[in-house]
């Protein structure tokens, strides 16, 4: 899993409340359990104006100009701004799957699903809660010519924007797993040399039940 710690970059203001998991990522797209991929299908029937399904050459496809993943000033940004309940829904992991794969490593909104939002923290994206007050604030300077861009200091807990810093709160276990870049897979193998000394242990005191 890809770590995070200090995280600058520019931030994309997606204007909606209860932006549910289908589409983020729609159900069609799900039939792949590889990590990579979804990127270019993330927000798909909001991002294109044809319908989308697995194997349709992306490249041909007719971008919503409306969309606000399509205009120019955003297509690079890795900090997406939303409104609250975000990531509602299906528990589909594919959904954090596509955010990261397009870049997303960071969110912030007022509030997340509960299983969105955890499985945000084992696939490397920081999904923040801010108050609905700084969301306004961060949504009308982001939707400004001059755009929003901000630095989030994970150790330090701090939104940075200009001279302006804002506090945030994150779990201290799930805090050292995203600055580890840790998931369960690479949690257990921080255990490896307990693990091997358990089966050498196991394998020499009872071979009868080793076949």
């Amino acid at each position: 899993m890809l770590p995070i710690n200090k995280h600058h970059g520019i931030v994309i203001p997606l204007d909606r409340a209860n932006v549910d998991t289908d589409a983020i990522i729609p159900k069609q797209f799900l039939k792949s359990i590889k990590k990579s991929g979804f990127g270019p299908n993330l927000f798909d029937e909001w991002r294109y104006l044809d319908h989308g399904e697995p194997g349709i050459n992306q490249k041909s496809r007719e971008l919503n100009p409306d969309f606000i993943l399509n205009k120019h000033n955003y297509r690079d940004g890795t900090i997406l701004l939303a409104r609250e309940n975000f990531g509602c829904g299906s528990s589909r992991e594919h959904a954090p799957w596509a955010l990261l794969d397009f870049g997303i490593r960071v969110i912030l909104a007022p509030s997340f699903a509960d299983i969105f939002y955890g499985n945000c923290f084992k696939n490397g994206i920081l999904p923040i809660q801010i108050s609905e007050e700084l969301t306004d604030l961060f949504f009308k300077k982001a939707l400004s010519e001059i755009g929003l861009n901000l630095t989030i200091d994970l150790e330090k807990q701090l939104i940075i924007a200009d001279d302006e810093k804002y506090d945030f709160k994150v779990d201290e276990f799930k805090k050292h797993c995203l600055i580890k870049g840790l998931d369960d897979i690479g949690l257990t193998l921080e255990y490896r040399k307990a693990i091997k000394d358990f089966e050498n242990y196991y394998y020499n005191h009872y071979p009868w039940l080793i076949k």
